[in-house]
């Protein structure tokens, strides 16, 4: 699968460490450009490439890029991307590094803001997730202690691709429904970094209660 990964930070780093050892064609971009990634490319094997190249042709594209940053990315970033690409958004709204964003001080979900900022549905995925684990903690299928996260997302498409890809790194996945209910999965709930099986992971998303998460906290 031919797979776009924007930010190269903790994780985005390590979903590309995983992904090119899986065997996917990974093209990775950060805001300083190609040229400081080729350490991790050699470690991977994947492609450093410029910001506006990384979607080309990609059947999965992640965004793993401080808030801050996503108003920055180029417009018509996704337009050369696979017909049907699932966009991944992995971010977390927090005040004091991304500065305040007005319509999410007004009540706009964080990934509701970033689908609008990227003019592209995406799927909320990973954002509760410590980088490390994705290194760690991946398990084989049918295991009972085995890790799960919570993906939400409007298409069933999509979501399912992201499902299944999560399953391949080593995770089991729960429906945390549609991006209207992505708050479920911000920071301050008791998903939020969660490291439980399917069973506890589906329990803290029924048992959030029915205001939005804090994002006050890393």
């Amino acid at each position: 699968m031919r797979i776009g990964i924007i930010g190269a930070g903790n994780i985005g780093g390590n979903l590309t460490r995983r992904l090119a050892a899986l065997g996917h064609e990974v093209s990775v971009a950060n805001s300083r450009g190609p040229h400081t990634l080729t350490e991790l490319a050699e470690e991977t094997g994947a492609t450093p490439v410029p910001v506006w190249e990384a979607a080309r042709g990609a059947e999965v594209v992640m965004v793993a890029v401080p808030l801050r940053v996503v108003p920055s990315l180029l417009p018509g970033l996704l337009d050369g991307a696979a017909p049907g690409v699932a966009v991944i958004d992995t971010g977390n709204y927090y005040p004091e590094r991304d500065g305040r964003i007005a319509e999410i001080e007004d009540g706009l979900l964080e990934s509701r803001w970033t689908e609008r900022q990227l003019g592209h549905p995406v799927i909320k995925a990973f954002n509760g997730t410590y980088a490390q684990d994705l290194l760690d903690r991946a398990l084989p299928q049918g295991t009972p202690a085995r890790q799960a996260l919570p993906v939400s997302g409007d298409d069933p498409k999509t979501k399912r691709t992201v499902r299944d890809l999560i399953d391949e790194l080593g995770f089991d996945t729960v429906d945390a429904g549609s991006l209207d209910e992505s708050w479920r999965q911000q920071p301050g709930t008791p998903v939020y970094g969660l490291r439980g099986n399917a069973a506890d992971v589906a329990k803290a998303l029924a048992e959030t209660l029915s205001s939005r998460g804090s994002s006050n906290h890393e």
